[in-house]
């Protein structure tokens, strides 16, 4: 039998999710969003659950997107449609952790790139490894990372944000919380128990209170209610033959031949 692509274990009052694809660098199939998002519903009706703490199975919290599937999905005669429903999936996904009236904590026990650093920057806060990086490679790939702008600006500005998505860089877990992303470094041992011991802390917190603060954040924030429209700008991209050949160059381990290159 096949091993779950989403693991829960609780500790307390604590629901931890590992993302379980540890050969894929827990890449996002639309199975494990659909999945984490099934997961996420259940811990939202259960009184005793106080917080959620997401990471990797590995030595990464979560590469992104599954790019495999995505190819396989561009060569289909409905590739088009493929794109928006997964990257509609993908908002979707986004839009459960900004909603859940539960306290969100990403244990970022790897690296968390592109569509995975969209999903530690929805969660409340975050705890890294010192051997985490955090990127947005997708320009690299002549992708456009239309969902996760909102949060990323939202937390680095305007400017920060402009260095990493235009230049598909990678940044260091120092550096991630010198600039916002993360608010703790820690130890690779620690960082899964540090997440867990800030999520028991919120047995003191009232869980009525947390969920409206949650709410009133995203109103003053003025967080999207609906993130569909930028998933379908992404999909316009992804059908494209600029992400297509981004996509088959990273696939095969090469620099993408872009059109406008000399």
């Amino acid at each position: 039998m096949a091993e779950p692509l989403v693991l829960r274990s609780d500790d307390g009052v604590v629901a931890v999710l590992t993302l379980n694809r540890p050969a894929k660098r827990n890449a996002l199939s639309r199975s494990m969003m659909h999945d984490l998002e099934d997961h996420l519903g259940r811990t939202a009706s259960e009184p005793r659950v106080r917080a959620v703490v997401l990471t990797g199975s590995g030595t990464a919290f979560c590469s992104g997107m599954d790019l495999g599937e995505a190819a396989r999905e561009a060569s289909n005669a409905e590739a088009e449609e493929h794109a928006v429903v997964t990257l509609q999936d993908y908002a979707d996904l986004i839009q459960k952790v900004h909603t859940l009236p539960k306290l969100t904590i990403a244990a970022v026990n790897g690296d968390a790139l592109a569509g995975g650093a969209g999903l530690m920057a929805a969660c409340d806060l975050a705890v890294a490894s010192t051997t985490a990086r955090v990127g947005y490679p997708e320009v690299l790939r002549g992708l456009v990372p239309s969902t996760v702008m909102y949060d990323l600006t939202r937390l680095i500005g305007d400017r920060r944000s402009r260095h990493l998505l235009l230049t598909g860089g990678l940044i260091v877990a120092d550096t991630a919380r010198e600039w916002g992303l993360v608010n703790l470094v820690t130890e690779p041992r620690k960082c899964l128990p540090e997440a867990i011991l800030m999520g028991k802390q919120m047995i003191e917190a009232a869980p009525k209170a947390v969920a409206a603060i949650k709410r009133q954040l995203d109103e003053v924030g003025n967080r999207p209610g609906n993130l569909r429209g930028a998933a379908a700008v992404s999909a316009a991209i992804r059908v494209g033959d600029e992400a297509q050949e981004g996509v088959r160059a990273f696939l095969e381990k090469r620099l993408p031949r872009w059109a406008q290159n000399p």
